[in-house]
């Protein structure tokens, strides 16, 4: 069988069988397994074991539970509600401040957690009836929270990163870094909307409850500097030469999780288990994923799938623009259905042939790749940010969040398109600090 129609056959299968409400391992291996089959025979399945686990025998895998134990650490205590007191503190004065320090909170924390449901629920229990008391619209209240949520697998250290380095042999701390200012650049992009609908709708005189004074301002910044110290020490190893991403990813772990005993009081070792406990079944199941899309991605070079795939586009007298452009709403259309590690490991094999030969940077791609995959975290039908953001203010209706939304879309969109004119917002800073060799 033509090799192309029969990438379209795997596409379609692995799109039905996923939907069926298989986890997306499980799907992923099954697929795989029928093909090799049906098209190899059965003594192919010999080998799958032997990938499976080899997929795993990698050691920077080791940084993905470490940097989830340090997020779940964060999250399992007061540091969200600390941080945006703090930020509301600090901005209360200023017109429309609260909303910006709503933003502010959330990028910070989804930067410490990884995590954009964890963000989602942390700033948003304090922020959104905060604000909505204030006088901000249900929109920009229930919007900026869901956008906000989603910085955290773009600004470094980023767990969704680290899959993709992973999957396409890309070092980890290129593409860390390749995410600060395209993350800002988002942030900045959420702020300024958020600020314009404020003052649109007559509320851009909103301030804090109050002032607060000096001492009140600086009283709550030590339960709050200590965890970004320790984010910044763990970028300041990794780029310094000091240690391995993996390395980092463990002192980071353990320093936030006493750093949760010592302030928070989180001596209980029911609250410990807790955070080990979550924190376990997350890394097993994007392990699991891992594993399996090794199979998946070996089906499909076995059954030169992804080569001739890749040798196709080549051979299209088509301008790399347009390439891209069809390759983003791919990746929209199925950031709507799946989750950003999902999307990754399943795309990453045949789409790596396909940029490299256009001539596109894959740090660059990386970065692209994962505002698309920000896009569907507040996009439905999953839109996860987006029940999580209804399951906190339920009389906020699932409508009304998803246009508060909507704008902050736009501005991922907007950011897609600056990096695509200006590619060195995410390219200068990695070759600034590591130089310009891959």
């Amino acid at each position: 069988m033509d090799p192309l129609l029969l990438g379209a056959l795997v596409a379609l299968a692995t799109i039905l069988v996923l939907f069926s409400g298989v986890s997306v391992a499980i799907g992923l291996l099954i697929v795989s397994a029928g093909f090799l089959i049906v098209f190899d025979g059965v003594r192919s399945l010999e080998l799958m074991p032997e990938i499976l686990f080899g997929k795993l025998n990698n050691f920077a895998l080791l940084s993905i539970p470490m940097f989830i134990i340090m997020g779940a650490s964060i999250a399992s205590t007061r540091a969200g509600a600390d941080l945006y007191e703090a930020l509301e503190r600090w901005l209360t004065r200023v017109p429309g401040g609260l909303v910006v320090s709503n933003l502010g909170a959330c990028a910070l924390f989804a930067a410490m957690s990884g995590s954009s449901p964890a963000t989602c629920a942390a700033i948003g229990k304090m922020g959104i009836p905060e604000m909505r008391k204030r006088g901000y619209p249900d929109g920009v209240a229930a919007g900026s929270i869901a956008a906000g949520g989603t910085l955290g697998i773009l600004i470094p250290p980023s767990v969704t990163m680290i899959v993709y380095g992973i999957a396409t042999e890309t070092s980890i701390g290129r593409l860390f870094l390749a995410g600060v200012f395209p993350g800002l650049l988002l942030v900045g992009l959420f702020m300024a909307w958020s600020l314009y609908s404020t003052w649109r709708s007559g509320q851009a005189g909103v301030l804090g409850a109050g002032s607060y004074t000096w001492r009140e301002k600086f009283e709550i910044l030590p339960r709050v500097v200590p965890f970004l110290l320790i984010i910044l020490g763990v970028l300041y190893a990794m780029y310094g030469g000091i240690a391995t991403p993996s390395e980092t990813a463990a002192v980071g772990a353990l320093l936030c999780l006493v750093i949760a005993m010592v302030i928070y009081r989180l001596w209980d070792p029911r609250a410990l288990w807790v955070v080990l406990r979550d924190s376990t079944r997350e890394s097993v199941m994007i392990l699991f994923i891992i594993a399996a899309a090794g199979v998946f991605s070996y089906m499909l070079s076995s059954l030169f799938i992804t080569q001739s795939i890749a040798e196709w586009i080549g051979t299209l007298e088509v301008n790399r623009w347009i390439l891209m452009g069809a390759i983003n709403i791919f990746l929209l259309i199925a950031g709507f259905f799946l989750p950003p590690v999902a999307v990754i490991l399943m795309a990453a094999p045949i789409l790596l042939p396909i940029i490299e030969t256009a001539g596109f940077d894959p740090i660059w791609f990386a970065v692209v790749l994962t505002i698309n995959m920000e896009i569907g975290l507040i996009s439905p039908p999953v839109g996860l940010n987006l029940y999580v953001i209804n399951g906190i203010a339920p009389d906020i209706s699932l409508k009304t969040i998803l246009t508060g939304s909507l704008p902050f879309v736009a501005c991922m969109v907007i950011a897609i398109i600056l990096l695509c004119l200006f590619p060195g917002l995410a390219t200068w800073l990695p070759d600034a600090v590591m130089g310009t060799g891959f």
